[in-house]
């Protein structure tokens, strides 16, 4: 069994084009799992959303952006906040102008409710028995925490809680991870798009199982940070400031 698992594509399908390339070159897979964090912040949410619900054999859980995106939840600020603090006034505009343009994009393109009903979580025994359960956060949230470096091993058990699962996989916070927790081994599979500095490529990985056991191959791919910046100029995107400095710097 050879999954490819990948999260937090954020709308940029050009990344996105390089993970699904590099997995091509990678020999063929059973399964896709996608773990949310699809369409917003990024230049082209409709594009992405078009190229994972074709992709075979896909799985695809919501992240924290994609709520935010059919629902009514937003980000902090809330306004309450930036009334008592007018220096969060400038996040709560940019955050409100990002969302409201990339759920205009998927609403006009129909694509809206099928965002609002992916799953929380995926659920997955492996041949060798292996309990598997990949989120985006952690069991149970597509927010908070999460499977995140530099939390203690306490801090991790608060996370993952009492899960029915031996192998933990989650994205959410753009950084990878590979950590055992109280017995349990835990994953953060990093981020196709806006990863964690200094390495900006994109980060994926590939699970192998078999009866014998499973193995984990983290992946890193290179993709053309300028021509991402160039879609949110000409299109004038409002995430563009946010975006184009983290790549830069």
């Amino acid at each position: 069994m050879r999954v490819a698992i990948f999260s937090d594509i954020h709308g940029n399908i050009i990344a996105l084009d390089a993970v699904l390339k590099d997995i091509a070159n990678s020999g063929s897979f059973d399964e896709y799992w996608i773990l949310g964090d699809l369409v917003a912040l990024g230049p082209c949410p409709v594009e992405v959303l078009e190229c994972v619900s074709a992709l075979p054999n896909t799985r695809i859980i919501r992240g924290n952006t994609d709520r935010y995106v059919f629902a009514v939840d937003r980000p902090p600020p809330s306004m309450r906040e930036a009334a008592k603090d007018p220096s969060k006034l400038t996040a709560l505009v940019e955050c409100a102008a990002t969302f409201s343009w990339t759920q205009g994009a998927i609403t006009n393109a129909g694509w809206l409710n099928w965002l609002s009903k992916l799953p929380l979580e995926i659920k997955a025994n492996l041949p060798d028995g292996t309990r598997v359960l990949a989120v985006h956060s952690a069991p149970g949230r597509d927010d908070g925490l999460g499977i995140k470096a530099g939390l203690s091993e306490k801090e991790l058990a608060l996370v993952l809680g009492d899960c029915d699962a031996d192998l933990i996989i989650g994205g959410h916070h753009h950084r990878t991870l590979d950590v055992m927790v109280n017995g349990r081994r835990a994953i953060n599979i990093g981020s196709v798009s806006n990863p964690h500095p200094p390495d900006l490529r994109a980060s994926y990985v590939i699970l192998e199982s078999d009866e014998s056991g499973y193995q984990i191959h983290f992946r890193r791919v290179d993709y053309d940070h300028a021509a991402v910046i160039d879609q949110l100029i000409q299109l004038r995107h409002p995430a563009s400031e946010w975006i184009i400095k983290h790549f830069r710097e």
